[in-house]
């Protein structure tokens, strides 16, 4: 879902991946049309991050 969200509302994402200045620059490079295709591959590229993030932090809690 958060994948849809990336591609259609970039700034959204940044939102719901608790990044807020993030996504407020996102959503003004957004609001130029030419600015939509770099801000959406930049939400995609930080959700990915996010993801690897928590899985990272997921397997050293269990480690520990």
């Amino acid at each position: 879902m958060r994948l849809i969200i990336a591609l259609l509302l970039p700034w959204l994402t940044f939102f719901t991946i608790g990044r807020p200045f993030a996504g407020i620059f996102c959503l003004i490079l957004q609001i130029t049309l030419i600015g939509w295709i770099p801000a959406a591959i930049w939400a995609v590229y930080a959700l990915s991050q996010y993801k690897t993030d928590q899985k990272i932090a997921r397997a050293l809690g269990q480690r520990g």
